[in-house]
């Protein structure tokens, strides 16, 4: 539990900050991180950590290699003023109190639902994703650790890490904090699935060092699900998967245009192909029955009252 407090602070203090947090100060945040959970009756917020920095024990003192108040305020600073831009400007509500609806991981599947803060920009989204992730994670730690002890049942976690690119590039470093949410998954009985729309949104990473980390996911992915690609698309992961002649062009063909003909459904709607390492692909189509079609409908506001499409109106 403790890494992952740790961990997502960092992600954070680097998402704010948009820089990477020293050793010397990840040095201190840890410690701060310690003498909170040794002294507080509850799981440590953002607030915490901030005022005992404040205050300044001896215990911070000695981890910042500092001996007098005035030194210890200097080399603390940065890491401060980082910390209050978590609960201050347009983060500010989000990290200030603990969290108010805990996860129930007897529930079949948990979908933690962030959509009302994309109007608050990306840097606000990142910080919700990271956030629910690793909360995520960590309850799933908690079970595993009980399991262990006998005292809760043993199961299996399937997390889902949606929009990954999204996250990824807030800022530079945060490539590193999400590979540390799932490395150790495997040997806590979860499987992660990390969904992005191309590789190229990794190639849109700050520094190379990141975007060799984030390719190194699809390098280590075990099972890949491709929808549909263009040409282009399909030359880099290629590289990652190899894919027979028939495979690439037909998930190339599901990425046809769309038929200018009203109400038609575009050729590679719930189609997929499935790989694993360099076995032949398994295509896979997924069709919608009953109430599913509405309830996964992401277009109703192109709908206009009488059932006809607001795009479907303009080509008439």
């Amino acid at each position: 539990m403790r890494s992952r407090r740790l961990s997502l602070l960092l992600a954070l203090a680097t998402l704010v900050r948009e820089a990477r947090i020293t050793n010397a100060e990840e040095v201190v945040l840890g410690r701060a991180v310690d003498l909170l959970d040794e002294r507080l009756a509850h799981d440590p917020t953002v607030v915490d950590v901030l005022r005992i920095l404040e205050q300044g024990p001896d215990e911070l003192r000695s981890a910042t290699r500092t001996d007098s108040a005035d030194s210890y305020r200097a080399q603390t600073r940065d890491l401060v003023f980082t910390l209050d831009l978590l609960i201050s400007g347009s983060l500010a509500g989000v990290f200030d109190s603990p969290t108010t609806r805990p996860l129930n991981l007897d529930a079949p599947a948990i979908s933690v639902d962030i959509s009302r803060v994309r109007a608050a920009g990306d840097k606000l989204l990142t910080a919700a994703m990271l956030c629910t992730w690793a909360y995520a994670f960590g309850m799933v730690d908690a079970a595993t650790a009980l399991a262990d002890l006998g005292a809760a049942p043993r199961r299996s976690y399937l997390g889902v890490m949606d929009e990954l690119w999204r996250a990824l590039r807030g800022a530079p470093g945060l490539v590193e904090h999400a590979d540390a949410l799932t490395r150790l998954n495997r040997a806590k009985g979860m499987a992660s699935i990390m969904i992005t729309h191309s590789l190229a949104d990794l190639d849109a990473l700050a520094t190379e060092e990141d975007r060799a980390k984030a390719k190194g996911f699809a390098d280590r992915s075990a099972i890949t699900v491709l929808a549909g690609l263009p040409p282009r698309e399909l030359a880099r992961v290629h590289e990652i998967t190899p894919l027979t002649g028939p495979e690439q062009r037909l998930v190339t063909s599901w990425s046809a245009p769309d038929s200018w003909q009203p109400g038609a459904r575009h050729p590679g709607r719930g189609k997929y192909l499935i790989k694993t390492g360099e076995r032949l692909g398994i295509p896979v189509e997924l069709s919608l029955v009953g109430p599913e079609t509405e309830l996964y409908d992401t277009d109703p506001t192109f709908d206009l009252p009488h059932g006809r499409n607001r795009c479907e109106e303009a080509v008439r």
